[in-house]
């Protein structure tokens, strides 16, 4: 009973003041202010002044909490001579293995040769580091961005679209004003047309006449291909800054030939 009542007055103590808990007992109350996952406990903290008492704390641990992310990955360059592990498995700037050796013997071939350490597989073991030139990491850096813009690049979203070779002139309109809306907006577009058995139309003709509406904004990804009987499809994408200004150009030329002819034309008649 005295146990408790003692431990009852410790937790008011420790909320209100630990200085009051000293000036009565001879002791600091102390807790630890780092998260754990294991719950405080009592336990006996002696005094060799005064009685033994309890005395409120938590446990700890010693290890060492990692704070980096495992998701994020680091970026590619050289890491100088801040390397963490004692083993490595060093490549030369030819590509050529050298081995499991050291961290000071790989920091001492990258000081004899004026090179730089780069970090390639942190998960191997051990890890892969690779002796390269300031140049060839400058090359590598390029080719990584190329890739990654290359990865973005197949990441489109794909609308589809299908109607019969019968289809009306408005439908077909209102049609090919929704494919430009997804045309604009960078989606990749398939058409479907199904041959109507009551229809002449050629479907191949219907994909021209769409791409024709389209000419300064889209072109085939996949050009016009029966993928079965009575039922052909293609695939629009939209064009890039390259083919647009290629496009643009090509036009300009057709209506400065255009027009010349025009003004030819008056200056023939009046010969005659």
């Amino acid at each position: 009973m005295t146990s408790f009542c003692v431990m009852k007055l410790l937790c008011q103590a420790s909320r209100n003041e630990t200085r009051f808990a000293k000036r009565f007992f001879g002791t600091f109350l102390s807790r630890t202010t780092q998260k754990g996952v294991f719950p405080p406990f009592w336990m006996a903290a002696p005094d060799p002044k005064k009685t033994n008492i309890l005395v409120f704390t938590q446990l700890f641990c010693t290890a060492e909490k990692s704070h980096k992310d495992p998701k994020t990955k680091a970026a590619f360059g050289s890491v100088g001579r801040r390397i963490p592990y004692r083993i490595l498995h060093v490549i030369n700037q030819d590509g050529e293995s050298l081995g499991d050796m050291h961290r000071a013997e790989a920091l001492r071939l990258m000081d004899e040769h004026n090179l730089k350490l780069v970090l390639l597989r942190e998960n191997a073991e051990p890890p892969v580091y690779r002796l390269m030139t300031g140049q060839q990491i400058h090359e590598e850096k390029l080719k990584r961005a190329e890739k990654e813009k290359a990865r973005s690049r197949t990441v489109l979203v794909q609308k589809e679209l299908s109607f019969s070779s019968a289809i009306a002139k408005n439908d077909l309109e209102t049609k090919t004003k929704q494919i430009t809306q997804w045309i604009e907006k960078k989606y990749h577009v398939k058409v479907t047309i199904r041959q109507a058995k009551d229809s002449n139309t050629d479907m191949f003709m219907l994909f021209d006449q769409i791409l024709e509406t389209l000419s300064d904004k889209a072109t085939y990804l996949s050009k016009p291909k029966a993928i079965k009987e009575g039922m052909s499809m293609c695939i629009l994408r939209h064009m890039s800054d390259k083919e647009m200004k290629a496009h643009q150009k090509m036009e300009k030329q057709k209506n400065s030939m255009v027009k010349k002819d025009e003004n030819e034309d008056p200056k023939s008649s009046e010969l005659h």
